[in-house]
Parts: structure tokens; sequence; C-alpha cells
């Protein structure tokens, strides 16, 4: 299977970064876009038919989320309109959360059902989306939050940490996964970063390493972070292959020959 990245910025976008939106497609098969934070759905247009995207949300925080209002529209008021509703899995919620970004009028919250097909996650309850395999798994995140271990055509693994601080369940989560796209938004010094919300380059490669997977790839990293220096701890922390992801980078995630 196929990972592109459409967006990587943690938190907030920067100049010409998008926020979190990760497009996966198994070969013959629609692809499956995770998160769709700001800036997203101009990536996406590059790469994809939005009428043919299935949708998965980690969580609602808008870097996460608020880029769909835009694909809402053009699902509904281009000239080539989606003909049919597309899969939207999410959190508890996700239906009220959009639905009041895409609203007209405030304190009204749009009507998705016309468009999407929306679903919540269930813990650890898996589904079969495009061709891939995919398990949610909740994390240590405010507010509800998944993680997301997808399988391939293959028994290829990609696993996406979502945002989250530490917990076993990443662990898990990641277990002997072939590539494992975890969130580092900042650096160890605790003086920048507050308790129980993301991960340190530190963490994110301790985690790596317990989880044994074949290879780390780093993600939200916040405008106002130090990227080498997120990549230095992990380094320190992960003995595997380690890279810091870019927008417009497409890797393919396979299993090990």
């Amino acid at each position: 299977m196929r990972l592109t990245v459409l967006g990587c910025s943690g938190s907030v976008n920067g100049p010409g970064a998008p926020c979190s939106g990760y497009l996966v497609q198994a070969d013959g098969h629609r692809p499956v876009l995770i998160d769709c934070g700001h800036g997203v759905f101009g990536e996406l247009q590059q790469h994809a038919d939005p009428n043919e995207v299935a949708v998965l949300l980690s969580h609602l925080h808008a870097d996460h989320c608020l880029d769909l209002p835009a694909m809402l529209v053009w699902r509904r008021w281009s000239p080539n309109p989606a003909t049919e509703r597309s899969l939207l899995y999410g959190p508890s919620g996700t239906a009220l959360r959009v639905g009041a970004g895409a609203s007209e009028y405030p304190g009204e919250v749009d009507d998705l059902s016309d468009t999407y097909d929306i679903r919540e996650w269930v813990d650890r309850e898996a589904v079969d989306i495009h061709g891939l395999h995919i398990e949610p798994f909740q994390v240590n995140h405010p507010p509800e939050t998944y993680g997301l271990r997808i399988t391939g055509p293959d028994g290829e693994v990609l696993v996406y940490s979502g945002d989250t601080a530490v917990c076993d369940e990443v662990v898990e989560l990641a277990s002997h996964a072939d590539l494992f796209l975890c969130e580092a938004s900042w650096t160890h010094d605790p003086e920048n970063r507050p308790a129980g919300l993301h991960l340190s380059g530190v963490e994110a490669g301790q985690m790596a390493a317990r989880a044994e997977v074949r290879s780390l790839a780093l993600t939200h990293v916040a405008p106002w972070s130090d990227s080498d220096a997120i990549m230095t701890e992990a380094s320190a922390e992960y003995p595997g292959p380690l890279q810091l992801v870019h927008q417009g980078q497409i890797i393919e995630v396979r299993k090990p020959i």
C-alpha cells in the first residue's frame, strides 16, 4: 500500500504547510484519507478525486478535521458532484462537530448525511474499507482519540499513532508494524511541553523501540518546534530506520523480503 503525506504540521498549519492529512491506498482500490486538517483538502485534489475518498478521523481537534467542510462543498456543488455517499469514520460526535463547522448559521448543524455515511469508531473493533483492514485503538489524548492499525492486501502494516501522550495502548497498536507514523510534537524539555498531551522525540523513539517496529516516521511537528532536535532525540532511543516525513512525500509500505 502507498502512503502520501498531504500535510504533517502539528497543532496549526505553517507557511505552505498543511496540518495532518494522509492518503493511503491499496493497489486497485479507492483511496482512504486519514485526517483532514487545515489545508489538506487543497493537497488532496492533486492526488485523488474527492468524491471517491473514504475519510477516517483520528479525533476532532480542528487541525485534524476542519478542512472537511471544504470537501463537503466540493461533493455537493462542483460541476461533477458526488453521486454516492462516502464512508466517514470518526469518534463519537463526528457528525455534530463537522456539521457545526459546515453550517452557514451560528448555532445550527449542517446535515452531512446526503454526502457521507457517518459511522463512529468502537475501540478495537476492526473495519474493512477500500481493500484495507483497519483497527482503531483509543489512545491518550483529549478529546476521544484513536490510533489506527492499517493492514494492506499483502499483510503489510502501517500504524498511525494519531495524537497521543505516552500509553501502553500505542505500544500494542504499533507492535511489529512495517511503518510507524508517529507524532512527535516537541522536544523532551519539560519547560516546553504540558504533560499528557503529545509525545516528545524521546518518547516517540522509546515507544517505537518497545513496539519493535521495522521503521519509524515522525510527524505532527509543530511550526515552533525544533525538528532536528526531535529527530536527534528519537534516534537516541530507537535503533531502526528513522525519518521525518514531509508534505508531498510518497512512501511504499511493504513487508520485508
